[in-house]
């Protein structure tokens, strides 16, 4: 028996700023893995191979603001919502849920937001 010890960067190649994971969240097909990154200001995106789980990169979305404190999927996952704390503002993105990927809806002001439920 042999363990496997895989890892996938959250951070695209190169990139040498300072910056950390923060949350993470599956779609509820679980075809998707989201994940922010504080620093990097982004969501990364993989796609979830159902036969064994491995992830495949799908790409990043900024944040359009800085320090994504939290941020979920609508219960319908149609939309994913951040909150990012240092810019003051909550941001919601369309989901594509055949690609995964993400594309801006809207922008509001919001002091200091933290968390984001449904």
């Amino acid at each position: 028996k042999y363990v496997v010890d895989t890892s996938i960067s959250m951070i695209p190649y190169g990139y040498d700023k300072y910056t950390k994971g923060a949350d993470i969240h599956i779609s509820k097909d679980g075809k998707f893995v989201y994940a922010s990154n504080r620093g990097h200001d982004s969501i990364v995106i993989f796609k979830v191979n159902q036969q064994n789980g491995a992830l495949t990169f799908v790409g990043f979305e900024s944040v359009k603001g800085a320090n994504p404190r939290n941020f979920s999927l609508t219960p319908d996952d149609k939309f994913l919502v951040v909150a990012n704390q240092d810019t003051n503002n909550i941001v919601s993105f369309k989901r594509d849920s055949n690609t995964g990927k993400l594309v801006f809806v809207n922008e509001i002001a919001a002091p200091n937001p933290v968390c984001i439920l449904f």
